[in-house]
């Protein structure tokens, strides 16, 4: 166990994980349980969070879950308020919940669109929306947003509402440090690129690949110029560093995790 962020709060989003292995918020909740802090984790599927309860708990962790669809602003009050309820205070806000749906503007529905900016944009809106004034009060605070490489880049398949929605979590997370910057509260993106998540088996390949999770795998590092993949533990080192106080002179930035893709494409 270390001490970057001892005694801090962190309310980490999407901190379950759709299947086994490295998702970034599985990650993060543990990671950040290692380095201090007391981690109220929030999923919209309370069975999602047990492995993460579970992890941090083995390890002497502290944890708190919580269900929350963080898409519902009456929601997020009361996630928010359960949180300063049990800890006193938010130091840490991750925004991590986010999915993809494929598809152009032409054959995507209006609906799968409209259900892509809440689940990937207004879900960060409104955590912000809720903990900022808490952090305003403390006049300290780091909220971590996280993004996609298909926010900056095209990454090899049409999906405009997911890039376009992960294009405005970069965009809010600009806005949201330079307004609050005044009070000592950062705000920063990490953008995760190709990594090997339990979301590559569950809906990626389906998506991609046929259901083909090696092709889909093989087509992934291809891109890459590192000689392996990442998974949810580098977003989670980076959102870590990004909200601990080695970072207290960093806001309005975005930090790339994705082995080099975009700076070989760009």
């Amino acid at each position: 166990m270390g001490n970057r962020l001892k005694d801090k709060v962190a309310i980490i989003t999407g901190a379950g994980s759709v299947g086994p292995g490295w998702g970034n918020g599985r990650a993060a909740a543990w990671r950040f349980a290692q380095e201090g802090a007391k981690v109220f984790a929030v999923d919209l599927n309370p069975s999602a969070l047990e492995s993460t309860v579970e992890l941090v708990r083995a390890e002497g962790g502290e944890i708190t879950p919580f269900t929350a669809d963080v898409t519902k602003a009456s929601e997020v009050s009361k996630l928010v308020e359960a949180c300063i309820a049990t800890y006193g205070r938010v130091d840490i806000l991750m925004n991590n919940v986010g999915g993809s749906h494929k598809g152009g503007p032409v054959d995507l529905s209006e609906q799968d669109w409209d259900k892509q900016i809440d689940f990937n944009l207004k879900s960060a809106f409104l955590m912000c929306k809720y903990v900022l004034p808490h952090m305003a009060e403390q006049q300290s605070g780091a909220i971590v947003n996280v993004s996609s490489t298909s926010g900056i880049r095209w990454t090899g398949s049409a999906q405009v509402a997911y890039a376009s929605s992960k294009a405005g979590v970069i965009q809010l997370s600009r806005v949201v440090a330079i307004e609050y910057a005044s009070l000592n509260i950062r705000c920063n993106a990490v953008i995760p690129g190709q990594l090997h998540t339990p979301m590559v088996e569950t809906r990626l390949a389906g998506q991609r690949a046929g259901g083909d999770v090696e092709k889909l795998l093989q087509q992934r590092q291809a891109r890459i110029p590192l000689p392996f993949m990442g998974d949810g533990r580098d977003t989670a080192n980076a959102a870590l560093f990004l909200a601990s106080d080695e970072a207290r002179f960093i806001t309005g930035t975005e930090l790339i995790v994705d082995g080099g893709m975009v700076a070989r494409c760009s």
